[in-house]
């Protein structure tokens, strides 16, 4: 699946220049002319990466985190940000600072992942299926980070001390809970968990 990226450009021809040069490179673009219309299709879908060369960039980039998008993002024209390309740019230059904030948003453990049928954004703590969005707390993130991290059944002892700090002699209920909650907001039917499993005295995620 193409990496789907959101252009916020409020000059229309610089706006169909890149989405087309984008489009040739590989990219799925959805194209969006202000701040307003880039948020609606924020919450409309999830993102990979996010290009805003509008007025206010740095005010956009605020509204669109606000809106749900948790993807690196690059701003075009001046502003304080680090995250930024002055005007004007050399398209390479454009595909080389998008390459750098990608490979550093993966390393950071926050790119968006697949669980199941969501896309999960670990830094907004939020799933994400079609125009469905569930939110997660901190521990439910870390749940689902670390499930995610590690393939096969990881023991509840390990998911306590990850999560919690928790050695493997204190008894508590408190992963229970959590996994009884994060069912609730994830499975259609939680007595018949699809995505979040239990399995040999400890839990993981559906391949």
């Amino acid at each position: 699946m193409p990496t789907r990226i959101l252009l916020a450009e409020s000059d229309s021809v610089l706006r169909a220049s890149l989405a087309e040069q984008l489009q040739h490179e590989g990219y799925d673009v959805i194209a969006a002319r202000n701040a307003e219309d880039a948020a609606h299709v924020v919450r409309g879908g999830s993102f990979a990466f996010a290009i805003i060369g509008l007025e206010d960039g740095d005010g956009a980039a605020a509204a669109l985190r606000t809106a749900g998008l948790s993807a690196p993002l690059l701003l075009l024209g001046e502003s304080t940000s680090q995250e930024s390309l002055t005007k004007p740019f050399r398209f390479s230059a454009l595909l080389a600072r998008m390459h750098a904030l990608l490979t550093h948003h993966a390393a950071s453990g926050d790119a968006a992942v697949r669980i199941g049928p969501y896309t999960f954004h670990p830094s907004a703590k939020l799933l994400q299926a079609g125009g469905r969005k569930v939110r997660l707390t901190e521990k439910e993130t870390n749940i689902l980070k670390f499930l995610h991290a590690n393939a096969g059944t990881v023991p509840r002892d390990i998911l306590l001390h990850e999560v919690w700090g928790y050695g493997p002699t204190v008894a508590t209920h408190t992963l229970e809970t959590h996994i009884y909650r994060l069912r609730k907001k994830i499975e259609q039917d939680p007595a018949r968990a699809q995505i979040l499993l239990t399995e040999g005295g400890g839990y993981r995620l559906s391949a």
